[in-house]
Order: structure tokens, then C-alpha cells, then sequence
């Protein structure tokens, strides 16, 4: 098991949209009245390591495969707090008094793209996978279910959730871009299916997926949501580095990327597009987490895990790296500034988030030394191997580390990395894509 520790700095989102050519419809520019056709190209950093939605975690799924999909809720996309449900396949909902009973009333007419008639059914088929995976598959996200007691689907049109205590977020749940609606009768014969293979009920069809190189989607032209989707297509091109994303986006090649760019190569395509650019600066819903393995030594004991946490200056950090990172606020799990986010005098008094850095340092040595944790012990540090925001990041967390008189013996940059036989393992990892937003 793992026990995560919030890095508390939240990533902020700058999206650079180049107004390029004539491919991109006047909709981008969120004009009253949006112009039909086009192709947006956009570039994802990171490709899917399979097409299943409900058993990923990572944006190289949700960027390229979610406009074939429909969730039963979705968040507003014009509520800049994203903190607003809004229907998508389910047009209703009702809570019982309790808290305990959800019950979502579906949309009629809704088809998948071989032309089936979309059930409740479906929905039923699609959350049991999801809340509970049979052995021979796997649900990342079936632990925001925990609270589910039964899925039930009285009828064709409605389906039901019992839960076995009050889940406050629990229609935020059900808007996770994650939650797609697969065919009921595909899952029955092949629950892996999906893994290979891509049918919804969204507003793009598949056309193919060239590893290594593009996504595309067209129109779906029998879409339940009539006049939709405004583009005749979409083109999602794969490309990792961060020096050749901008260069996709200075050459004209591509129109955006949603993940973000950082605050130097947004000026640089400032500069080098000037008035061709539009960009987006916005809080992004993404915790920067460290995961501990809390079976293995020292990590068993919390006064360590406690200890790597009190070493962080999350404010003189996040004031640092939000000039050359795509982190900028300190905060507790929720976007700051949202109604949901804890409030800045109440996260003030958590451990590791003291403004005292001197006094939170000097507590963090007491714990390693009260722990018997010589000075000058180091441990693996694995991070993700993805440039924004994980590689400055990561070198901030080992610096701040050595703040205390702990180091990372062998730092590496890869997710798949594995530690010296018997080392102690730190894992920077994001766990936040609501979600979103995706962030993972």
C-alpha cells in the first residue's frame, strides 16, 4: 500500500490556441454564433497505453478518446469554478432525503455508433465494470466508488445508485470525464473489449489511431445532440518532447495544446505569433502528490512520512517554479479560489503548510532523529517522465529534501524506473484528471 502526500502546489493551466488557419472554426474563439466545419489539431504528450477509459488514469486516454464517449453528467465547461454539474446522457437526477438513493432519468434516443439504441442497460453494464471490476480486468477508479452499495436499472430509462453512506461529491463522480457508457452486450461477451477497440454514443466516430504519430475522429452525423458537434473532425497528434510541441504550434502544424505549455514557452509563441495567439491562463485541478510505500521501511512510520512533508517551502517554491513550471498555488486538493477549496487561514495550520519554514524544518529533523533515521539518509526518488510540471518539480522536492538532511540517491525520471533492491521508494506521481482535467 501507498500512503500520498499532497506536494500542495496546484499546476495552472496555460492553453496557447493558434488561430492558424481557416481548419479552425470561428467556435474556438467562443463567438456568439459558432461557424460549422473544420479539423482541430491538438497535440497530446503522452499516448494511450490501452483505449479503455475506466481503467486508465492518464490524459493520453481522455485527450484523444473522449470525444467518442458520453458520460452520464458532465462538469459545465462555462463554470470556470468546475464546480457545476450539468446533464449529459442523464437529462435529470433526484437525491433522496437521506443521501443515500441517486436516480438519473437517461436521454431517449441516444444510439451508439453502430446505430444500437443506448439503455439503461448500457449504464448499468458500464458502472458495474467501473465500481465492480471483475477479476479478470481492472477499474483505476473504482475506489471513488467505495460508497456504492448497488447499481440497479428499474427500466430502459433510468438507473439507480444505493449507496451505503452520504457521498457529498458524489455527482461530481459521476461527471468524470472518465466515465464512459460502454454496449452492454459487447462487455458480456469480451469485458476486455474496449481495451483494443472504440464505439460510444459521442459526437466523433473513430477513424484510426497510427501509434506513434495521430489520433482522428470525425462528425458523427447521427449524434443525439442535434446541430453538434460543430467540427467536421479532429486530428490529436502525439508528440512528448515540449521543445517540439511548441515548434508544432509556432510552425502552424497544430491549433493547441490542452495540457499546458510552461511561462517560457508561452512568451516565446507570444512572440513569435503575436496576435495569431490566444491564451488561456486558469487554476488547474491538479494536486502534485508524493506516494510513499508504507510497508516498507522507513516509510512505515509516520514521523517519516510526516518529516518529508514539513521539509517543503511550498510558498517559496510555488512563487519560484510558477517562472519556469506549470505550478503556481498553494493549496489543499481542490482548485483555490473555488467554493470548495479550504481556506488559506485553515491550511495554514496543517503540517507542511506552516509559513514558518525555519520552525516546520527544525519539527521535520526532531521526527527523523525521534524515528532513529540517521542524518544524511537517501532513499530512490521515481517521477513521472513527462516534462511539465514533474521534472522541475522533482528537482525542487530533492533539493528541499536535502534541506533536512535527506537525499534521493538515485533520482530517475521514468514511471517505470525500479528501485535498488532493498531502497526505501519516494513516488512523485499526479492522481487529480477530474479527474477532471483532467490532471493524471
Amino acid at each position: 500500500m501507498k500512503t500520498r502526500v499532497p506536494a500542495a502546489l496546484k499546476a495552472a493551466s496555460i492553453a496557447v490556441l493558434a488561430l492558424l488557419s481557416p481548419a479552425l472554426p470561428s467556435s474556438a474563439l467562443a463567438q456568439d454564433k459558432p461557424r460549422s466545419g473544420g479539423e482541430l489539431i491538438f497535440l497530446v504528450p503522452s499516448e494511450p497505453p490501452s483505449y479503455d477509459g475506466h481503467k486508465e488514469g492518464t490524459f493520453g486516454v481522455v485527450h484523444p478518446l473522449a470525444p467518442h464517449y458520453n458520460t452520464l453528467l458532465r462538469v459545465d465547461p462555462f463554470d470556470r469554478t468546475g464546480t457545476k454539474v450539468v446533464p449529459d446522457l442523464a437529462e435529470s437526477w433526484t437525491v433522496s432525503p437521506d443521501g443515500l438513493v441517486y436516480t438519473l432519468k437517461l436521454r431517449s434516443g441516444v444510439r451508439f455508433h453502430d446505430g444500437t439504441v443506448m439503455t439503461s442497460r448500457d449504464a448499468k453494464a458500464s458502472y458495474d465494470k467501473i465500481v465492480f471490476p471483475p477479476a479478470e480486468t481492472s477499474s483505476y477508479r473504482k475506489g471513488q466508488y467505495r460508497a456504492v452499495e448497488a447499481i440497479e436499472a428499474p427500466d430502459a430509462s433510468t438507473i439507480r445508485f444505493r449507496l451505503k453512506w452520504p457521498e457529498a461529491s458524489f455527482l461530481m463522480t459521476l461527471a468524470s470525464p472518465y466515465g464512459w457508457i460502454y454496449k452492454a452486450d459487447i462487455l458480456a461477451k469480451d469485458i476486455r473489449w474496449y481495451e483494443k477497440n472504440v464505439m460510444g454514443t459521442g459526437p466523433f466516430t473513430f477513424v484510426e489511431h497510427v501509434k506513434g504519430s495521430h489520433w482522428i475522429g470525425k462528425k458523427n452525423p447521427n449524434y443525439w445532440d442535434h446541430g453538434k458537434p460543430y467540427l467536421d473532425g479532429y486530428r490529436a497528434l502525439f508528440v512528448s518532447s515540449s521543445s517540439a510541441q511548441v515548434a508544432a504550434i509556432r510552425g502552424e502544424r497544430a491549433h493547441i495544446q490542452f495540457r499546458s505549455f510552461s511561462p517560457a514557452e508561452r512568451d516565446s509563441l507570444i512572440g513569435a505569433l503575436g496576435p495569431k495567439i490566444t491564451v488561456q491562463e486558469s487554476p488547474w485541478d491538479c494536486s502534485m502528490l508524493v506516494a510513499m510505500n508504507h510497508e516498507r521501511k522507513p516509510w512505515d512510520d509516520k514521523r517519516v512520512r510526516r518529516a518529508l512533508t514539513l521539509a517543503l517551502d511550498r510558498y517559496e517554491g510555488a512563487k519560484n517554479l510558477s517562472r519556469i513550471a506549470v505550478v503556481k498555488d498553494v493549496a489543499g486538493i481542490q482548485v483555490p479560489g473555488t467554493p470548495w477549496a479550504t481556506p488559506p487561514q485553515e491550511l495554514e495550520k496543517l503540517a507542511g503548510y506552516w509559513r514558518d519554514i525555519k520552525a516546520s524544518r527544525a519539527e521535520a529533523r526532531r521526527l527523523l532523529r525521534e524515528a532513529g533515521i540517521p542524518e544524511g539518509f537517501s532513499f530512490v526518488f521515481k517521477n513521472r517522465g513527462i516534462p511539465q510540471p514533474y521534472e522541475p518539480l522533482g528537482i525542487w522536492l530533492i533539493d528541499q529534501w536535502r534541506q533536512i538532511a535527506a537525499s534521493s540517491s538515485s533520482p530517475t525520471w521514468t514511471s517505470t524506473s525500479s528501485s535498488r533492491s532493498g531502497s526505501p521508494t519516494a513516488t512523485s506521481a499526479a492522481t487529480r484528471t477530474r479527474s477532471s482535467t483532467i490532471c493524471s
